[in-house]
């Protein structure tokens, strides 16, 4: 399971950062929250297959974060794709996907299935789960939770000296069903070890700090608005943004795990200030910067 941030820029891209995007690498698929201008290029780059994304999340329709949509999509129908694409995002994505399909002459090859996100919409897929938050922002804006759904991991070694092999039995014992082998009554408990701890990731999107990403946080790696540094605070309430001082207090106050530090202003050259003001309040905090990939299931997150 790995982070890829695509862009990280605010607004204007940089000639470091570009516009807002993320892929979340999960198994065989790829999801991307927020798709902005040169996402696709971004993917190419970091030998990020776009062939693999299964859902775009669109927090909002400002268009530092949906205008990698149209090259995007086409780039997709002239690969031949032949999956569907499911993509989310607020009120008005319907109108918004029927202008992007009438851009220029082309044949799309595929199916796009759009769905419109409100606060505590969830997408459920068995093994996790995202769901949609309202965040504070000057237009209708969602942050975003991944969560792996807990379970208990299955002791295949166990199972073995049993006499178990794999099968319908295994399924059974998973799914928390005692099964009868050889005469004997085996208990999920007799090869079920103790219950696995979900990954959970929390992206907040452009907003001000707010209870429902305070309350989103807990145990979460979690991806915050940082504008601007501490100085810039009346900048930071004029947009309707963040500094990275106020991402850091949400990130301890609501006991995440690390917080990566996104959006950044281009006015920034470097990440030194930002860093080291958050650092401050919350020590676990780095500033992510393109193409800066994050392996979560190694649980080293800074």
């Amino acid at each position: 399971m790995e982070l890829i941030f695509l862009g990280t820029t605010a607004a204007v891209p940089s000639a470091k950062r570009g516009h807002s995007s993320i892929a979340l690498k999960y198994h065989n698929e790829i999801i991307l929250w927020d798709c902005g201008e040169g996402t696709q290029r971004q993917m190419i780059r970091s030998k990020t297959s776009y062939m693999r994304v299964t859902k775009i999340f669109i927090t909002h329709f400002h268009g530092d974060h949906f205008l990698g949509l149209p090259g995007l999509i086409q780039t997709l129908s002239f690969s031949d794709r032949e999956k569907p694409l499911y993509i989310y995002g607020p009120r008005g994505i319907d109108k918004l996907m029927e202008n992007i399909l009438s851009l220029g002459e082309f044949d799309l090859g595929y199916k796009i299935y759009t769905h419109e996100i409100t606060d505590g919409f969830t997408v459920d897929e068995g093994k996790y789960y995202i769901k949609c938050f309202k965040v504070e922002h000057s237009v209708p804006t969602y942050g975003l939770i991944f969560e792996e759904k807990k379970g208990r991991e299955f002791l295949v070694d166990k199972a073995k000296a049993l006499g178990l092999r794999p099968g319908p039995m295994y399924s059974k014992l998973q799914r928390g069903e005692e099964v009868v082998f050889q005469g004997r009554i085996i208990k999920p408990d007799d090869v079920l070890g103790e219950k696995k701890k979900g990954i959970k990731i929390v992206y907040s999107s452009d907003t001000r700090p707010c209870s429902n990403v305070l309350n989103s946080a807990a145990n979460a790696v979690l991806i915050h608005d940082g504008t601007f540094d501490d100085d810039k605070k009346e900048n930071a309430i004029e947009t309707a943004h963040s500094t990275c001082v106020e991402a850091a207090e949400i990130a301890r106050d609501g006991g995440a795990v690390a917080l990566y530090l996104t959006h950044v202003s281009p006015r920034y050259k470097n990440d030194e200030l930002l860093e080291k003001q958050a650092k401050e309040i919350f020590r676990p905090t780095r500033v992510a910067r393109d193409l800066m990939r994050v392996d979560i299931t190694s649980g080293l997150f800074y």
